[in-house]
């Protein structure tokens, strides 16, 4: 499978790695996907990862990530939709977090 979806960036281009609004009732959940620039009918040519906006109960958002085929995607020239490197960090970022 990843001979094809390598051969489809290259054949079809114009892919980028962006946020698909996933479905549930009142509750936004986003899946992190490679998918084309001008998609037709909607479909995403591989999941890459999900993104939950809503704090659970220790207040944590959570975001699930498939970092190496992220990585492949980055290497067939893919770009990241709103960023401008790979995941900068703010520098109010907590990236240890304590549960108590």
């Amino acid at each position: 499978i990843s001979i094809y979806t390598a051969l489809l960036s290259l054949r079809w281009g114009h892919l980028t790695i962006c946020l698909a609004l996933g479905v549930r009732t009142n509750q936004p959940f986003y899946h992190i996907v490679a998918a084309h620039k001008c998609p037709r009918d909607g479909r995403f040519v591989e999941q890459l990862g999900s993104y939950d906006p809503l704090p659970n109960s220790p207040r944590e958002k959570l975001a699930v990530l498939k970092l190496d085929w992220i990585c492949h995607w980055i290497g067939c020239w893919e770009k990241l939709v709103g960023l401008d490197g790979f995941f900068p960090l703010h520098p109010m970022m907590i990236t240890n977090a304590v549960r108590l």
